[in-house]
């Protein structure tokens, strides 16, 4: 693909990883392995509560063509296919799932080094059709993120936003929820070489005119492990520590204290993936 803006998803994603990912209060277990033709297995399980959910995914590559299938403990069955560059600078993505199967869409990529689209549609008489695309370089992105249903003849969702690149400052701003929220976002980084960095996020909602503000920090304490922290301005606060064990294992153990009420029980959260 083109080395370009990317998608809309894009931005914002980096501070979004800092503040959000590998936070939990779950317990996960992964294991993947792979199979002599290229085939990777990966069965998984999630407790959160009283509620045990459990997957097995199968990937399987033959050229350009990548397929994911995965088949859940409620006899779910998802599948995803992905065809890189079947004409230059293009992804197509076939989503179908089993029974439920107007979920199925069928979405289109294109990369460019100025500019990247997504458009889908459903895969039912009525669809609902998304699109959203930016524009931009290395250093200024502009984008937008749209969907329309044709059942309702509605625009069920209506984004903007702006991502501003530098060498060590990435910040972002968008406009969600059909103008009813104001996202600003912002990571620093400190030092490459500890992986050192710090980022914000605040949002604004108009119509109920409620803020809300999470810092945080990473920092990896050697190659193998980084701890991260953030807290918001409700009293949540969250650590985390993820451990590469030996390169076959990845660690992660968090956990978050209300500190407003410093009485209630604390949330420990467990993620265990093994690799071939």
């Amino acid at each position: 693909m083109a080395k370009g803006p990317g998608l809309y998803s894009d931005i914002g994603k980096k501070a979004r990883d800092l503040l959000y990912r590998d936070f939990q209060s779950d317990h996960m277990f992964a294991l993947t392995t792979s199979t002599q033709n290229g085939m990777i297995i990966t069965p998984s399980a999630l407790k959160t509560g009283d509620l045990l959910l459990a997957d097995l995914s199968t990937q399987i590559k033959s050229k350009n063509v990548l397929t994911d299938l995965k088949v859940d403990t409620a006899s779910n069955i998802m599948t995803t296919i992905t065809i890189d560059e079947p004409a230059p600078g293009i992804k197509s993505i076939f989503t179908f799932a089993v029974p439920d199967q107007s979920s199925g869409k069928v979405e289109l990529q294109y990369f460019h080094e100025n500019a990247g689209i997504s458009t889908s549609i459903g895969l039912k008489a009525v669809p609902v059709i998304s699109f959203s695309g930016v524009a931009g370089d290395d250093r200024l992105t502009l984008g937008t993120d749209i969907s329309f249903d044709t059942a309702t003849r509605k625009f069920v969702k209506c984004n903007a936003g702006l991502n501003f690149s530098s060498s060590d400052l990435i910040a972002s701003l968008s406009l969600n929820d059909k103008g009813d929220t104001l996202t600003g976002s912002y990571i620093h980084t400190v030092s490459p070489l500890t992986n050192t960095a710090a980022g914000a996020e605040f949002s604004h909602c108009f119509s109920s005119n409620e803020n809300t503000l999470t810092i945080g920090t990473q920092h990896a304490l050697d190659p193998l492990t980084t701890v991260k922290a953030k807290v918001n301005n409700y009293g949540k606060a969250s650590g985390a520590i993820q451990h590469i064990w030996r390169q076959k294992a990845i660690v992660t153990i968090s956990g978050e204290v209300d500190v407003m009420a410093i009485d209630k029980s604390a949330k420990v959260g467990l993620c265990l993936i093994l690799m071939p």
